[in-house]
């Protein structure tokens, strides 16, 4: 028999979220099924009973994936049937990682994989909000251990008013868009984009979505309690050596800190004198003792964290030798690569971006065919982390998820900056490859873009910059340091990384992880101030180098011209299978696209060639013009018949010039007088049921008649 557990969360507004477990996919370590209206998740997890050997790490997988079924659609492509996951669903699945991975134990290394699919979809109601309060809950009802519950939300402000998880429809008049990740007590995870909001705003947002989120873990813990208290597994996961231990931390700690106290600058050579610390202890071990290799490293990496940490915060001073709030050595440079339409370099300490603008038309647009979003995207950034950009020997197989996640932070921050209509015709392609990297890569990323978009002409609203923060704390004596452009190491070994990017007049993106338990609504107000003055810093530097965009795109780069017609032309344009509109292409060199929107045809030429650009132009707006009686025309000799000639003198209209009408004197013989091919004037005289009657003669002087 069946025995199913439901528990109901009250929006407060009507609408509600139901948690069912007990009906689908028992045999998993944990399951549970969460609706809101139509849209439904199936969450599960499951559990290696063991650790891998050698593995001193938490092998976390979180995998979610959308069904086109859920909405009633078949799956693009040949095979027909879900493939690859998108975009969306991968960086849905890194929001629910990011959340999750803090709160298993430390000392826990088992295998874990949480999926998530989408069964039941509601094009209004989005299911990102709900898949970590999914995730949380199906580990809630398992006996895997987890410091949880934890939930997810969207928060949206529409019209001044703060929404937790609203509709599609809804979330395209928000000024702001947050997912923020929680436990009851503490804000783990925080990711969304801004209209250039200020920081009590951002604040705000963030506090509102925790208190929603306290009610969501609380309904877990419900759960958990009627679905009878399971007691977590035990696991034994580590080799602990206490004499090692002490060992490792009394020969080690006093070295590190002296390293440390160099403030070395360069990170191998940091690296380098870090190792030379290890191999000395290395060297104490006499040959007869068996030690664990892996347990040493460990132990090392505690002890060169604790030392770093206790350095930054009795000092005020890190690694290579900044203050807290002090930013790396900045250098730009933009119009590097002499054939791309837009290029810069951002160098910021040992980060560096070497980023290029490729401006396009409609052709070039982004198809996205997900089972949820089904649209075009004319503005397009993509990032690249080669691994020679840390100096590592191994090769480069292609985007991974993180490339994926830190690419759509920097999309956020710079797309609400780029202006649409005829200020901005083009598709635009900015991809950001990361050369060095030593910490803050994909704020280097909006700066970098920012610089290459003004490079290629492109009118942005204003310049966007970007900051990674960090934190370090010591709860014991409640003191901590605030690090502004924070180092690889100091990410690694630090408690927080605080991504803020923004214009000068506020935030337009936000990506923020935290790796301790509390950050006090103080702590989070002073690191936002540090990022606007970290920002406005990193601002004056871009603009040293290019104060405001081009006047002008490169002359290499597109031009594009834009005529808006009758929708009736549509079809004389294009012409049968296509052949009318790709002869005009190929005899001008251009690429001309057709779309129709409200009820009007809006044509959009593209090319480089000038000339070329304008005789299709003026091809197209001939070939929608109505003749007029009375105007005159340039035509073509198409055709020559005995009793006069057939011209082209509208794109795709000819006209009867009758023998009659080629000149004031008697033509005998038409061919005496014209040739296929010439061109001249003509006169329209007269249509006579959709016929058009042309003459030379009227634009040629009457002969005066001798008395």
């Amino acid at each position: 028999m069946l025995q199913i557990f439901t528990k109901t969360i009250d929006l407060g507004d009507g609408r509600t979220i139901e948690i069912e477990t007990g009906k689908l996919a028992k045999q998993a370590d944990g399951s549970v099924v969460v609706k809101m209206g139509n849209t439904m998740l199936l969450a599960t997890v499951c559990a290696a009973k063991d650790a891998k050997p050698d593995v001193d790490f938490m092998p976390l997988s979180v995998e979610y994936k959308e069904k086109f079924a859920a909405i009633g659609r078949f799956p693009g492509g040949f095979m027909k049937r879900e493939g690859r996951a998108s975009d969306y669903e991968i960086l849905v699945s890194r929001l629910v990682d990011r959340a999750l991975r803090p709160l298993f134990p430390s000392d826990y290394h088992a295998e874990v994989f949480v999926t998530i699919n989408l069964i039941s979809a509601d094009a209004e109601i989005l299911p990102d909000c709900l898949a970590g309060l999914a995730a949380s809950a199906a580990l809630a009802v398992s006996d895997v251990p987890f410091n949880g519950p934890i939930s997810e939300v969207r928060v949206a402000r529409i019209n001044n008013v703060l929404l937790i998880n609203p509709s599609a429809s809804q979330l395209e008049q928000a000024d702001i868009d947050i997912m923020v990740g929680a436990t009851y007590d503490n804000v783990l995870m925080i990711e969304g984009e801004m209209n250039e909001v200020s920081e009590s705003e951002m604040l705000e947002a963030i506090s509102f979505a925790h208190e929603a989120i306290k009610k969501q873990c609380t309904m877990q813990l419900e759960l958990m309690a009627e679905v009878g208290k399971i007691k977590k597994r035990e696991y034994s996961h580590e080799e602990h050596d206490a004499e090692l231990e002490a060992r490792v931390s009394q020969f080690c700690y006093q070295k590190i800190a002296d390293v440390v106290a160099k403030n070395i600058k360069e990170k191998e050579l940091r690296a380098a004198a870090f190792e030379a610390v290890k191999a000395d202890f290395l060297a104490t071990i006499s040959a007869d003792e068996e030690v664990n290799q892996m347990l040493v490293d460990r132990y090392f990496h505690d002890v060169e964290k604790q030392a770093v940490r206790d350095s930054i915060l009795a000092t005020k001073t890190r690694l290579d030798g900044r203050k807290t709030n002090e930013i790396r050595p900045i250098w730009c440079e933009v119009d590097y690569l002499p054939a791309a339409h837009g290029s810069a370099i951002f160098t910021r300490g040992e980060t560096q971006s070497l980023t290029t603008v490729t401006l396009g038309t409609k052709l070039d647009e982004k198809i996205v065919d997900d089972v949820m979003i089904r649209s075009k995207e004319r503005f397009l950034l993509h990032y690249n982390f080669p691994p020679f950009s840390t100096g590592e020997a191994r090769p480069y197989r292609g985007v991974g998820r993180r490339e994926v996640g830190h690419g759509n932070l920097a999309f956020r921050a710079l797309k609400g900056m780029i202006k649409n209509g005829d200020e901005n015709p083009y598709t635009i392609r900015v991809v950001s490859d990361i050369l060095e990297s030593n910490g803050s890569s994909s704020m280097a990323t909006v700066c970098a873009a920012t610089l290459a978009l003004m490079d290629a002409g492109i009118k942005i609203k204003k310049p966007v910059t970007g900051i990674a923060m960090g934190l370090i704390t010591d709860t014991n004596v409640g003191s901590y340091a605030i690090l502004s452009d924070i180092l690889g190491e100091e990410d690694h070994l630090g408690d927080m990384d605080f991504k803020v990017c923004g214009t000068k007049d506020g935030i337009t993106a936000v990506q923020m992880d935290i790796k301790i338990d509390g950050l006090s609504h103080q702590l989070m107000t002073e690191a936002l101030e540090q990022a606007r003055v970290g920002r406005l810093h990193i601002m004056e530097k871009i603009l040293e180098t290019l104060p405001e965009p081009r006047n002008d795109y490169k002359e290499h780069a597109p031009r594009i011209e834009k005529l808006s017609i009758d929708k009736d032309y549509i079809g004389a344009i294009i012409g049968s299978g296509g052949k009318n509109i790709q002869e005009l292409q190929a005899r001008t060199n251009t690429i001309i696209t057709i779309e129709e929107i409200d009820g009007r045809g809006e044509v959009e030429i593209c090319g480089t060639d000038k000339k070329g650009m304008e005789t299709a132009k003026s091809y197209i707006a001939g070939l929608t013009q109505e003749p007029e009686v009375g105007q005159v025309y340039t035509a073509t000799v198409k055709t020559i018949v005995p009793f006069g000639a057939f011209m082209e003198f509208l794109p795709q209209k000819d006209g009867l010039l009758h023998v009659s009408e080629i000149d004031w004197k008697r033509v005998e013989n038409v061919t005496d007088v014209l040739k296929e091919g010439d061109v001249f004037e003509v006169k329209l005289v007269g249509i006579d049921k959709g016929k058009f009657k042309l003459s030379r003669k009227a634009l040629l002087p009457r002969p005066v008649k001798n008395e």
